[in-house]
């Protein structure tokens, strides 16, 4: 059991921790002397692990000591009764096995960092082979300028060492570059070491200043982790450096190790600034369950639309246009970068109401590459009896007319060159190409919203297996959805903020029922009270992500709520809030 460190948010593959050392300190945090030899505390006669290192130990007033919890305990039972410390094993990036202590620290760490695969590498192999609630912890190489990576990755602590190595030898640190003295006129920090005159800073004043803006990174690391933002800042800090933008790419290579730790929402909403956020999961989860779950409900002609400032799309001024001209005639879907395509069922799915991006007017050839690809998909899979293209020549038209030369399509264009998409002209021609048309009912597209939103969350058929039948009461975005014989017995609620579904527990029990995917944790006997804590989880569906709905069964009690951890987190983790419980109903 990890008794000394326990993880209490994440963002992605980053976590805020707690490291209850004397004092006790928010991760990811600056532990110095992190790997000091004390001497081990390994009994002389036991086997190491093939390619291990030694278990090293640290005095408690200069970090972490070293060995079993067990042997670590004992020790500090005899020279320290009233002080106890986590363990710590030193392992090679390229022989990793979990060991039972409370963190882990790699032992051959200068000779990955620098270089972006193998520092990527490494720590995937290190994070998916040891317990999901034990800190990783590096020496020797964390910087003001790279530390935003590190904890990125997966990292929990990190020294001064190299910090203030740097500083004895006359560098200056900053976030973004690293200056020798002599060639700064003045300093560019108001930390205590930099206050004094510019002439009598001194090497040594240089090293504590390094610690210094270490420690405030760290902050900024730690508030933007709380915010869910790291990814946005990280976007920026790493083109600073070519081998942290390489590393921050090779990272998003690591699809499966950044999806897991992903949530599939958050309050925080997503600045797409660079072609960087094109690779974010986010994004690439969104194009990935829009192109392989979505399915076209509607029975009617597709109009494209360029997105919109405004979000949701639909409360914005240029769809408010659009909508009066199409009169429910036509399924709206919006392109967008760097999102891709975005049904109207899902506009107000996290993150399709949840971006800003920069808005030039031009798009980049990733852009387009990125959007035409997921326009063909989902063209692919969703067939339409035709297609109105009412776009801007701004990027979007090209786009199209390289997709409906792709797939041999007849896509009708109703936006003149160089005319505005909600010029008056414009908003005719698309009105007048859809005469004839008949129009849906208002109710029909709330049921195909319900149902796809279950697609999207659960899985590629879900809606239909969750909700044969139905009926919607309230309006749109909060949609509730009510059984069809007794609408006093409510299934669940559209929860407008992310674009999500939220069960009660009939409905939860309408979902275990039917043949849709679900999301299941099993727990001991015991009924849950406001949350699961992990120890309470006995098996988890490995597709869980932080934020799913969630199925909560044990031999006293079947709940439903939102999961806090990922599946297989659940079933590692010894402390931690593994779900919360919205409904519970004891057996």
């Amino acid at each position: 059991m990890t008794d000394y460190f326990e993880v209490h948010a994440r963002d992605g593959a980053a976590r805020l921790g707690e490291l209850r050392l004397e004092t006790p300190r928010q991760t990811p945090s600056l532990v110095d002397h992190i790997l000091e030899d004390g001497g081990s505390r390994w009994a002389s006669d036991r086997a190491l692990p093939e390619g291990s290192e030694d278990v090293l130990t640290v005095l408690p007033h200069r970090g972490f000591p070293g060995g079993t919890a067990e042997e670590v305990q004992q020790s500090f039972a005899v020279d320290y009764p009233d002080v106890s410390y986590p363990s710590v094993a030193v392992v090679s990036s390229d022989h990793v096995e979990a060991h039972g202590t409370d963190a882990y620290a790699i032992s051959d760490v200068q000779s990955i960092v620098g270089h972006g695969g193998a520092f990527v590498d490494a720590i995937v192999r290190i994070r998916e082979t040891i317990p999901a609630d034990t800190a990783l912890l590096l020496s020797g190489v964390a910087t003001p300028r790279n530390v935003a990576l590190l904890a990125y990755a997966g990292v929990d602590c990190v020294d001064a060492a190299r910090a203030v190595a740097k500083g004895t030898q006359g560098k200056y640190l900053t976030t973004e570059s690293e200056y020798f003295l002599e060639d700064l006129e003045e300093l560019p920090c108001s930390c205590p070491a930099c206050q004094g005159p510019r002439e009598s800073f001194t090497p040594a004043d240089c090293a504590e200043h390094n610690r210094n803006a270490l420690a405030a990174e760290l902050a900024v690391v730690r508030q933007r982790i709380r915010d869910g933002r790291l990814r946005d800042y990280l976007e920026g800090q790493a083109r600073h450096n070519q081998w942290l933008t390489a590393a921050m790419r090779e990272l998003d290579a690591q699809w499966g190790y950044l999806e897991e730790r992903t949530p599939i929402l958050r309050e925080a909403d997503l600045d797409a600034a660079t072609e960087d956020t094109l690779r974010r999961v986010e994004i690439q989860r969104f194009a990935d369950r829009v192109t392989s779950r979505y399915r076209n409900r509607f029975d009617a002609p597709l109009v494209l639309v360029p997105c919109s400032a405004r979000k949701p799309y639909s409360e914005s001024q240029s769809h408010t246009q659009f909508h009066r001209a199409i009169r429910w005639r036509a399924h709206l879907v919006s392109m967008t970068s760097p999102i891709g395509v975005v049904p109207q069922e899902l506009e107000t799915t996290y993150p399709a109401q949840h971006y800003d991006t920069v808005v030039t007017g031009r798009w980049s050839q990733d852009e387009q590459d990125f959007v035409a690809r997921v326009l063909t998909r989902y063209l692919e899979r969703n067939p339409y009896p035709r297609i109105i293209a009412h776009v801007p020549d701004e990027g979007y038209r090209a786009i199209v007319e390289r997709v409906e030369a792709d797939l041999d399509l007849d896509v009708t264009y109703t936006v003149a060159p160089d005319a505005h998409p909600t010029d008056d002209e414009s908003l005719e021609a698309l009105s007048d190409g859809l005469a004839g048309e008949p129009a849906y009912q208002k109710r029909e597209r709330e049921h195909h919203t319900v149902r796809a939103l279950a697609d999207y969350l659960l899985g590629d058929g879900a809606g239909d297996d969750l909700f044969p039948t139905f009926q919607t009461t309230s309006r749109y975005p909060r949609l509730q959805v009510r059984d069809t014989d007794a609408e006093e017995t409510q299934l669940a609620t559209m929860v407008p903020q992310y674009g999500t579904l939220s069960f009660t527990l009939e409905g939860a029990k309408q979902w275990v029922e039917s043949d849709a995917p679900t999301k299941r944790i099993e727990i001991d006997g015991f009924v849950p009270q406001g949350s699961v804590l992990a120890p309470g989880v006995v098996d988890a569906d490995e597709d869980i992500r932080v934020g799913d709905e969630v199925v909560v069964e044990g031999p006293r009690a079947f709940a439903v709520g939102r999961a806090e951890m990922y599946g297989s987190e659940m079933v590692e983790s010894t402390r931690g809030i593994a779900c919360e419980i919205r409904h519970v109903e004891e057996r």
